[in-house]
């Protein structure tokens, strides 16, 4: 899936419903981080496969570890844009590396589901998870989680805007009912 927006949707519902133990944003970005390398590839040309190093899970360690450490050294200025879109809370590091790692290996599952010239065990060749399930029923997971996601998060921006909301309260998922 090189750059679309189908990987959002499993990390979207999952970073919602977890949402007290992950951070939404570093999952957001780190199930879509990996797709800079078909990116790079296609846009300069390079001769390599779209789905190279950084689809695998070693790969996606590495770029999720520099992911997390730019995202913690930037977390202060850049809530001030991601709390005005996404119920927030300041994470710890290690909240943080959790949550990237998570949603960088998603992708590569998702894509590995897909793509012949993976290899997401490297250093050990080959792609054991490719067509576990059809090209369409990965699809339709993306778009039916994204869909799922979507409705929750508006759940939680009317929990966040309601008279029941407690101020102070940064967990979309806390009861906030009215005492």
């Amino acid at each position: 899936m090189p750059f679309t927006p189908y990987h959002l949707g499993p990390g979207l519902l999952v970073g919602l419903c977890l949402f007290s133990v992950l951070d939404l944003t570093g999952l957001l970005i780190g199930s879509v981080i990996l797709d800079v390398e078909p990116l790079l590839v296609i846009t300069l040309n390079w001769p390599l496969p779209l789905h190279g190093l950084a689809h695998t899970y070693l790969g996606a360690t590495a770029v999720g570890t520099v992911t997390t450490v730019v995202l913690y050294l930037m977390q202060r200025p850049l809530s001030s844009i991601t709390s005005t879109l996404l119920p927030h809370s300041v994470s710890s590091f290690h909240r943080l590396f959790f949550s990237v790692l998570l949603g960088a290996y998603m992708h590569v599952f998702l894509d590995s589901l897909l793509y012949p010239e993976m290899n997401p065990l490297f250093p050990i060749l080959g792609n054991p998870f490719l067509g576990l399930i059809s090209s369409q029923t990965v699809s339709a997971i993306c778009l039916w989680s994204g869909a799922a996601g979507s409705v929750l998060y508006l759940v939680f921006r009317v929990r966040e805007m309601g008279p029941w909301h407690k101020p102070g309260d940064t967990n979309p998922m806390s009861s906030g009912a009215v005492q």
